[in-house]
């Protein structure tokens, strides 16, 4: 990358799961439910430990796989906004 180009990456994330949710037998949209519950909490976690700033702390992207997805949008000198609809 020559000095003073940027890179941008748009994620879009649909987490609602609500499409499928009819179809679905209950143990399994239960089972869906809890996949994106523990995404979210992770999500969570992650921006919590890099708000601290601190430079030991563990940051655990590999704990789920949206987390793992958004690891170049959160990490090191990224710039990152987070709409929730």
């Amino acid at each position: 990358r020559a000095s003073g180009t940027r890179q941008s990456t748009l994620a879009l994330v649909d987490l609602a799961g609500s499409e499928r949710s009819k179809r679905l037998l209950g143990r399994a949209r239960f089972t869906e439910g809890c996949y994106i519950n523990k995404s979210l909490l992770t999500l969570g976690i992650v921006i919590r430990k890099l708000a601290q700033g601190t430079a030991t702390t563990h940051i655990p992207y590999r704990d789920s796989r949206l987390t793992r997805l958004l690891q170049p949008a959160l990490g090191g000198n990224a710039k990152a906004a987070v709409v929730c609809c």
